[in-house]
């Protein structure tokens, strides 16, 4: 589930339409959640699937480590590849921002750590990085971390709109890893070693 806070825009004719911050979402917050309502599709199920469904899977699924696509069923389908991201996954099916996002600003995610199977060119963003990699999680993970923790620090210290969608067990871990109490699992545990 994706942040309440935000909604569905048109951001141009290269991009299409993106998820955008109807207010202030400050580092630290939970963006999005994995929930009951996203759907996990396994590579039978996928073959089984006629033609028009394996497209939508194409354009709005992401892999996970299992190399399974998952749908979100919300408007998180609809968020958008940046190299200068503002949102990371974690090891534990959500997504941190990792810099205050203010309203009228796109969430956006790097689709390097989303297991994808053909590299594509992202829009010049005046970074070094210019392609999307099926590898990029094997070379960024290091980076990624660094981002993540910072990040947790502020986890308990913001308001977490998405908290009920934690089991408390896996709130009081973000909690410890946060104040540096616990060792944070790396980004890297997201990477489909099938690819």
């Amino acid at each position: 589930m994706i942040h309440p806070n935000t909604e569905i825009k048109f951001i141009s004719k290269e991009i299409g339409y993106g998820v955008v911050a109807t207010d202030f979402i400050p580092m630290g917050t939970i963006t999005w959640v994995l929930d009951k309502f996203d759907q996990e599709f396994t590579p039978d199920k996928i073959e089984k699937l006629e033609p028009i469904y394996k497209s939508i899977l194409d354009t709005y699924a992401f892999k996970n480590n299992l190399g399974n696509l998952v749908l979100c069923w919300d408007n998180a389908r609809f968020v958008n590849h940046s190299f200068k991201s503002n949102c990371l996954t974690t090891a534990y099916n959500f997504e941190l921002a990792i810099r205050d996002i203010h309203s009228g600003e796109q969430l956006t995610d790097d689709y390097g750590y989303l297991n994808i199977d053909i590299p594509f060119r992202g829009i010049d963003e005046g970074t070094r990085r210019k392609i999307v990699y099926p590898d990029d999680l094997l070379k960024y993970h290091k980076s990624w971390d660094k981002k993540l923790i910072k990040a947790f620090k502020y986890i308990s210290k913001v308001k977490q709109p998405l908290i009920g969608l934690l089991d408390e067990e896996l709130w009081q871990s973000a909690v410890q890893i946060g104040k540096g109490e616990k060792e944070m699992e790396s980004i890297l545990t997201n990477y489909n070693h099938k690819i």
